[in-house]
């Protein structure tokens, strides 16, 4: 009865025209996992506080209304007025957003790249024009801190890891894995606490609040403090076009604001819980390593061979005929940032909500971004 009245208001909620004050939200991310609770569930109740009541997002989270691929669309043919979206996901529709997503392996600083995402993606006339191409409105970022290795058995230095399937997102880390002498499988996140217990993954690289979000240290008991880089790619707030445009201008400003401080409340969080996710593991008996000499130096003379070959990738894997000024308009962008927070104290949210709102939306004009 329960799932009978859940899938009857679901489709209910589908079926009527969703009026501008009402709308549906959505995130394939468990609604404990970060990214669903700072950015969709704490997220929701920001504007709704920030617009007197007048914007009432209904949020969603998991798979109930959309896989991880089908986000895209979804936010494309209105299922949803405003989804996340990870564009490795759907690297042909987003070939800019997966080519600066190559570079996550060569930085480590989710600070810095959660503002540089957004201020890159909201500035930059190629990433621009693509979110228009796809036909969503992009507002704001999302980064996870490093990846690292969580696995069945331990993976401490390259002998251990030879012939291991570790679970991989994008082409960089896949790229590493099967040169480090493992085998990249190219699974959803939320497949990974499945394929541990089933044995058809031995690893996954994922941040590590996943040891408890996702409850991964009841079949990886092995964690490996091995950097895999982070990613960011694709919106973290993507809003369907006619939703965005059927709004006022003073509206779109209230979703600016809370994308601002919501972002530096995502960030903050999410390394915290990254951070005491490790310790919970080990004290449940979990075992947490520092990856040996071999595997750490494999990371770092990949890293190079990656900065060395990006102009490359990003025209003939994504066949972006603008590489170069693209490439370099995100590493200038990252550097800028990286350059903003040095006397930043990055655990403070309003500082970074009001670093967010100046360097970022300060000229982006709620009048006319994104509307058609």
């Amino acid at each position: 009865m329960k799932k009978f009245l859940t899938t009857t208001l679901l489709a209910s909620m589908l079926a009527t025209p969703v009026m501008a004050t009402d709308f549906i939200v959505n995130t394939f991310y468990d609604a404990q996992h970060p990214l669903a609770k700072y950015g969709y569930t704490e997220w929701a109740d920001m504007v709704k506080d920030l617009s007197g009541g007048d914007l009432n997002p209904q949020v969603f989270t998991g798979t109930v209304l959309l896989a991880p691929r089908a986000s895209l669309q979804g936010i494309r043919d209105n299922v949803v007025q405003v989804g996340h979206h990870a564009a490795i996901y759907t690297p042909s529709d987003l070939p800019v957003a997966n080519a600066v997503q190559e570079l996550g392996f060569n930085y480590s600083d989710p600070v810095a790249a959660i503002f540089a995402v957004a201020d890159f993606s909201m500035h930059d006339a190629a990433q621009l024009a693509e979110w228009d191409d796809q036909g969503i409105v992009y507002l704001g970022a999302y980064a996870t801190p490093p990846y690292i290795l969580m696995c069945a058995k331990p993976v401490r230095n390259l002998a251990e890891l030879q012939g291991k399937r570790i679970r991989t997102a994008g082409s960089a880390v896949s790229a590493w894995v099967e040169d480090a002498g493992g085998v990249p499988v190219n699974v959803p996140s939320s497949e990974m606490y499945t394929g541990l217990e089933r044995g058809t993954l031995d690893c996954a690289t994922n941040a590590a609040n996943d040891l408890v979000d996702r409850s991964l240290m009841e079949v990886a008991e092995h964690t490996t403090l091995l950097p895999t880089g982070m990613y960011w790619s694709g919106p973290n707030w993507g809003f369907n076009p006619g939703f965005w445009s059927g709004l006022t201008a003073e509206q779109r400003s209230v979703f600016m604001q809370a994308s601002a401080r919501s972002m530096a409340r995502l960030v903050i969080n999410y390394t915290a819980q990254a951070e005491s996710a490790l310790e919970t593991a080990k004290e449940k008996g979990g075992n947490v390593y520092e990856p040996e000499a071999d595997l750490a130096a494999s990371v770092e003379d990949f890293r190079a061979k990656t900065l060395a070959g990006v102009y490359d990738k990003a025209a003939e894997t994504y066949s972006l005929s603008d590489a170069k000024p693209v490439i370099d308009d995100f590493r200038a962008t990252m550097d800028k940032w990286t350059a903003l927070l040095a006397d930043v104290d990055t655990t403070d949210e309003d500082a970074l909500t009001a670093l967010a709102m100046s360097e970022i939306y300060a000229d982006i004009d709620p009048a006319t971004y994104g509307v058609k």
